[in-house]
């Protein structure tokens, strides 16, 4: 399962990247507000930090005027994903870019039906909000699964993309089910690694090294 990151800091993006763990990018108009900076010089500065997709959101409803965007987006570099949302131009918009060989990531995706459009429209990832999805009273590990059945009934080559992951219970969840991908906050991913039982045992063993009185060089 691929490791995104949900944010348009580039410290954060930066310190997780030298882990190897990170496969791309993915940012929103929310998170690049957040950063505080150009929409444009930020972008160019994420797809620097990671070889993988650095998903740039459009922010026109119509048709022409996303692809008027994502023409602006996707000269920034190689590995820029154009996002787009599931709506009919943003479907329309997905095709048109897909059949020039431009990676599209459709987002804000809330039902299997939606998933199965993106799919048919040649979305390169689906993003199904499943923080969302729970606080409305769904639960959002259902609709991957829907997702994920749909797809291998068909041999779609759109990723599911998990996205609006709130805590570690959602990444283990998406990689049982079998999700190609999860874009999380860097505190969620920084949190797979902690432990409590990790963290008491490294305590343990240097206390039992320190009565050796030893040193390593």
């Amino acid at each position: 399962m691929k490791f995104f990151v949900d944010t348009a800091d580039t410290a954060e993006i930066a310190d997780l990247a030298s882990t190897g763990l990170l496969d791309g990018v993915t940012t929103n108009p929310s998170l690049i507000a957040k950063a505080g900076r150009d929409f444009i010089e930020v972008t160019r500065e994420i797809c620097g930090l990671t070889s993988g997709p650095v998903s740039a959101e459009v922010v026109a409803l119509d048709h022409a005027g996303m692809m008027r965007e994502a023409e602006i987006l996707r000269k920034i570099a190689d590995n820029v994903c154009i996002k787009v949302p599931l709506t009919i131009d943003g479907l329309k918009t997905c095709k048109a870019l897909t059949s020039e060989g431009t990676m599209v990531n459709v987002t804000l995706c809330f039902s299997a039906n939606q998933a199965l459009l993106a799919a048919k429209a040649g979305a390169s990832f689906i993003s199904p909000f499943v923080g969302r999805h729970d606080d409305n009273g769904f639960d959002g590990m259902d609709l991957i699964r829907d997702i994920r059945l749909i797809y291998d009934n068909y041999a779609f080559g759109t990723e599911i993309l998990v996205a609006s992951i709130r805590h570690g219970v959602h990444v283990l969840e998406s990689a049982k089910i079998g999700a190609d991908v999860i874009t999380a906050p860097p505190a969620v991913i920084k949190g797979l690694f902690k432990h409590v039982l990790t963290d008491k045992g490294i305590e343990g063993f240097l206390a039992d090294w320190a009565k050796t009185g030893q040193s390593i060089g």
